[in-house]
């Protein structure tokens, strides 16, 4: 192989330099171009929409916690869902993972399928798949369980699969080399490599979990979103304010756990 002088390999600098100017010019142009093309630079809307964003917090100022008993139960159904939601998501999304994985998929049909059936769950919103339980298992925190469990399948399920797709094959061959069967070898030599991603991955989807199960509530999903939309159809913005000042402070401390289990599991 022929050795390169320095001017080739500043030339070949220069050159890698200028398409990295180019793409990341690219992408602020589409930036900018989609920021234009959804109203962001209409100044004058911006300055209409002063007086009614002006008077509406000045209607949820000061927030009115008269009811803060009522809501304790569907806080409590929001945080069961959202732990529910993601049990549900686990136990689903770790074997379609497996099979999604390059490195552990029993044949590439499988893996291509898979990996479609994954990307279709994601495609689908969470309120698109509540209002669809909602119907077909009625009202009630159920459909919300079911909502946020087959829509994290799809996320949660590529991030295991990305997750063991990465897995140092060494270990892998050397299991296979043992005798060790296609199980053995993911119980063996996978899952204890990929166990400390998997585990941050669960639990920053059940952090997430919570949050969408407050807003599966508006489609009649159950938890505490109902009452925020009872709250907003009256037109009751001070109680407004004080339902999300609530959910405010549930998430901060459900972020709290969630950052203590991720510490205490490492």
């Amino acid at each position: 192989m022929p050795t390169r002088t320095f001017d080739e390999i500043l030339a070949d600098e220069r050159r890698s330099a200028l398409r990295g100017a180019g793409l990341v010019a690219l992408i602020f142009a589409v930036c900018i171009a989609s920021l234009w093309a959804t109203g962001f630079f209409d100044a004058q809307r911006f300055a209409e929409s002063g007086p009614a964003i002006s008077q509406l917090a000045s209607e949820m100022v000061p927030p009115d916690f008269a009811r803060w008993q009522s809501w304790l139960r569907p806080l409590a159904d929001t945080l069961a869902m959202s732990i529910a939601g993601t049990v549900l998501a686990v136990v689903l999304s770790l074997p379609l993972a497996i099979l999604a994985a390059p490195n552990t998929s029993p044949h590439p049909t499988v893996y291509y399928v898979v990996r479609t059936l994954l990307a279709f769950l994601r495609s689908v919103p969470e309120l698109i798949l509540g209002v669809l339980f909602v119907a077909a298992v009625g009202f009630g925190a159920l459909p919300g369980v079911l909502a946020l469990a087959l829509h994290s399948v799809g996320m949660v399920g590529k991030f295991y699969a990305e997750a063991i797709e990465h897995v140092d094959p060494k270990p892998l061959e050397a299991a296979r080399a043992a005798g060790a069967n296609r199980m053995q070898v993911i119980l063996h030599a996978v899952l204890p490599q990929v166990l400390p991603q998997l585990t941050d991955v669960t639990i920053y989807r059940w952090e997430y979990h919570f949050r969408a199960s407050a807003v599966l509530g508006i489609v009649g999903a159950g938890g505490i979103g109902f009452e925020l939309m009872a709250a907003l159809r009256l037109l009751k913005y001070d109680e407004v304010s004080a339902i999300l000042i609530a959910i405010l402070a549930c998430v901060v401390v459900v972020d709290g756990i969630g950052a203590y289990l991720r510490k205490a599991l490492k």
